[in-house]
């Protein structure tokens, strides 16, 4: 068993050693501007403060540099991160499924990244205006800058990777593993996981879990036509009508 998953584990871990080296090498770009990327990491937070910024001073943290640095290098090497997660899958895949490497990889890196901006422009305010409207003062939820940035990124990763749902279930109606049945069945279940993902991926307010969770409700929906376009379910009884026809058109031509 285990020297069937040992070739296995050795190309994912070359994969995985190419992402972290080009995220790593973005990353360093990146920390060069690291008082950019922090200054625009803040500007939804310093526009609920009306331009004040509760963290004077607090730029120069090293590791707090050195954390949006990452994520920044992350998202720059997006296409090269996806491109790799098709490369380990494709082995297994069929010669006419191989082919969508590039609309993989250009469609999971628009849909993270569209997270991302949803996340920036719309969540994060939101979010935070709810928390200072309920707290009164951001300070005392937020008492460091790194702790800021940490939510900060957290909620960009977790929308982007949420955004990925139509990709990913467009990919697997290709394979022929989901249909558009199976999604509307599931539809009560899915609204239980995304509520729970985004309890886990979100800060502890009502207002931000509902910010994702709603995009993902209707994105879920969307998924379901798209599905249907792809790989539709098709009704056992047609079939089988279909098979009868066919047996009482042979038995015409007997006799």
């Amino acid at each position: 068993m285990f020297d069937n998953l040992k070739p296995h584990l050795i190309e994912l871990r070359k994969r995985l050693g190419i992402s972290v080296a080009v995220v790593i090498v973005f990353a360093f770009v990146a920390f060069g501007f690291n008082q950019y990327i922090i200054a625009f990491a803040k500007a939804p937070l310093m526009g609920i403060m009306n331009g004040a910024d509760p963290f004077i001073g607090g730029i120069g943290i090293f590791f707090t540099a050195l954390k949006i640095s990452i994520f920044t290098g992350f998202l720059f090497a997006l296409p090269v991160v996806f491109s790799q997660l098709w490369a380990f899958i494709a082995p297994g895949l069929y010669d006419n499924e191989k082919k969508y490497v590039i609309p993989f990889v250009s469609a999971s890196t628009f849909m993270f990244l569209v997270g991302t901006a949803f996340a920036y422009y719309a969540v994060i305010p939101l979010g935070f205006k709810f928390l200072w409207m309920f707290a009164g003062n951001l300070v005392n939820f937020l008492q460091t800058l790194d702790e800021y940035i940490g939510i900060f990124t957290k909620i960009l990763f977790g929308f982007g990777v949420a955004f990925e749902l139509p990709v990913i279930l467009f990919f697997l109606a290709v394979l022929g593993l989901v249909n558009d049945k199976w999604l509307k069945d599931f539809f009560g279940h899915a609204v239980l996981i995304i509520f729970v993902f985004a309890a886990l991926l979100t800060p502890p307010d009502v207002i931000t879990q509902l910010l994702m969770a709603a995009p993902l409700i209707l994105l879920y929906t969307l998924s379901i036509f798209i599905v249907r376009m792809v790989n539709p379910y098709i009704e056992e009884d047609d079939d089988d009508e279909k098979e009868d026809n066919v047996t009482v058109d042979e038995q015409k031509q007997l006799k």
